[in-house]
């Protein structure tokens, strides 16, 4: 039994390994190997405003209502990466398509309390 343990342990340890990198002594490092983190998918949306409705409201609503959102026009629009606020920015237009220029974009430090 203490042997099966030991042997997860390893194949374990090799996987972290394979996913941290070592260093030259073979030490693992506290970082991430770039092309499992460069894999990983994340979500990016961008968020133009907010309310709140009543259901009844929603109902009410058809083709051509017109949604009042909590922004002035000209505010930022926010961007999020996995519901986490990561910059701000503004709506620019890219060969026809929409797309977000970024004005600012929000300290590491700020956006982990935030987690």
């Amino acid at each position: 039994m203490a042997d099966e343990k030991r042997n997860d342990d390893l194949l374990l340890g090799g996987k972290l390994e394979s996913l941290l990198g070592s260093d030259s002594a073979g030490i693992n490092k506290p970082s991430i190997n770039p092309d499992v983190l460069g894999n990983i998918p994340i979500v990016i949306s961008v968020e133009v405003g907010r309310t709140s409705l009543k259901i009844k409201d929603l109902m009410r609503l058809s083709q051509g209502s017109v949604v009042e959102l909590d922004r002035l026009a000209g505010e930022p629009l926010d961007l999020y990466v996995n519901n986490t606020l990561v910059a701000q920015g503004e709506v620019v237009l890219v060969n026809e398509r929409y797309g977000v220029r970024l004005t600012q974009v929000i300290p590491a430090a700020e956006r982990i309390k935030n987690v």
